[in-house]
Formats: C-alpha cells, structure tokens, sequence
C-alpha cells in the first residue's frame, strides 16, 4: 500500500487550537499596537502643524497660527494660517490658510493644553521671528497634550504625548515619566 500524504482529524484540530490560543494573545496586543501608533501620528500631525506655523511666520514677515479646526477643541483638526491683518484671529476672507486639517481624532484620543492653548479660543501664535507668543504680545511657553482615555490611571502617563513650545518658539515632543512630570526628562523624549 502506498503511504497517506494528509493530516488526520486530531492533527487538524490541534492546529486549529493552537490558532486560536495564538490569536486570543496577539489581536489584544495588536489593538494596543494600532492605537498607540494612533497617538504617535497625530502627534507627529500637530508637531508638523505646529513647525509649518512657525516656519511661515518666518518666511512671510507675519504673525502665523495654529488653531484647532473648530475653534475650540484640538481635537477637532487644525488650521494654520497666516494672520494678514494682524488681528490675531482666523479671518476666513483675509487670512492665508496654509494647511487644513478636518480629520477628528479618534474617541480614545483626546487633545487640550495649557497656556494660549487652553481655553474658549486656543491657539498657537508665533511672530515674525518665530517666537511664541500671547495675544497681548508678550511671549509665552505651553504645552498640548495628546492623550489615550482608555487606559488605566497607572499607565496613562505612558500613553500620553506633550508637545512643548518654548518662548522661542522651539518645539520637543516628550512621553511624560508620571502624572506630575510637567516638564519630561529628556530620557522620555519620543
């Protein structure tokens, strides 16, 4: 007789088992995956944002912001414009928008700030030398936070994104090392 080139019905259904403890394991650990990659990108979007902001006040001579798309919560998007008539508020048939973006966060990702970035109207105003600055013209840090509200307390620093602007204008993205580490180590930069 010649030999049988098949799995028998034990054999199959072992893989299949196996398969499925595999899977149980891997698809939590992925969905973790693909939010905190979630949360990288839209930092990185803000940052970016934040950088062409900046860059334009530059190059243009003028006062250049970021604003959330809705105008008051940065998780609703953004807009970065060019404020041509130096009042320093979106005006849609005067401003030169630069970059749009509608695209909302996701619900497990939330933003807000500190600063000219919290309130009725955040913003992000940067003068013609790139320097952050206030709507009383004075110069002023802040931070956005980017943060994951579906995880436990004790790993919420671990899954939250601040971006920092310096009075300079400069900006550094960080991964907080605890709930009251307002500045970031630059050990926990990302």
């Amino acid at each position: 007789m010649g030999s049988s080139k098949g799995l028998t019905l034990i054999e199959l259904m072992l893989t299949l088992v196996i398969i499925a403890v595999l899977a149980t394991i891997a698809v939590p650990g992925f969905a973790d995956f693909q939010r905190n990659s979630e949360l990288i990108s839209r930092t990185g979007t803000l940052v970016s944002s934040l950088n062409t902001a900046r860059g334009e006040a530059m190059k243009r001579g003028r006062y250049a912001m970021a604003i959330p798309a809705d105008g008051a919560n940065w998780s609703s998007g953004i807009i970065v414009f060019v404020d041509n008539n130096n009042n320093k508020a979106f005006d849609d048939a005067t401003d030169i928008v630069i970059y749009r973006n509608d695209d909302v966060f996701p619900s497990f990702l939330e933003a807000s700030g500190n600063g000219t970035a919290l309130g009725a109207t955040p913003y992000v105003l940067f003068d013609a030398q790139g320097y952050s600055r206030t709507s009383s013209g004075g110069f002023g840090n802040l931070t956005l936070y980017i943060m994951r509200n579906d995880v436990s307390a004790s790993r919420q620093p671990s899954q939250t994104r601040r971006i920092i602007v310096s009075r300079t204008g400069r900006l550094r993205t960080c991964t907080p090392t605890s709930a009251t580490d307002t500045t970031c180590s630059a050990s926990s930069t990302s």
